[in-house]
């Protein structure tokens, strides 16, 4: 449990910054190089090196070399996780909205016996 709260911790930690969100966005759709992943912003490919050895260590993305490069893609176990984590609070909102939806309805027939 400890260490499913830390992994929580990292990928939500890594997911705080813009521009790791950005390039989780792009690696979901396709694997790419690190010199692709750096080519639309404007900082250094060291920055970029930093922001991919984050998203690595929450496990999000997986790097591994072909033939001279370095290639990313999406990890998707640690979404996964996630999602199972933010489920409990979708089944929650969800029985909020029902409930609700609930009200309004009555609120409507009482408006409408009204009228």
């Amino acid at each position: 449990m400890v260490e499913y709260a830390l992994n929580l911790n990292s990928i939500f930690g890594s997911l705080s910054d813009p521009t790791r969100r950005d390039i989780l966005r792009r690696v979901a759709t396709s694997e790419l190089s690190v010199g692709q992943i750096a080519e639309p912003y404007d900082v250094s490919l060291a920055a970029i090196s930093k922001h991919l050895k984050v998203l690595e260590q929450a496990r999000l993305v997986i790097k591994r070399k072909r033939g001279n490069e370095h290639v990313v893609s999406l990890a998707p176990q640690a979404l996964a996780d996630v999602d199972a984590y933010l489920s409990q609070y979708r089944q929650f909102w969800e029985g909020r909205f029902e409930a609700l939806d609930l009200v309004l309805e009555q609120e409507q027939g009482k408006f409408n016996e009204r009228t």
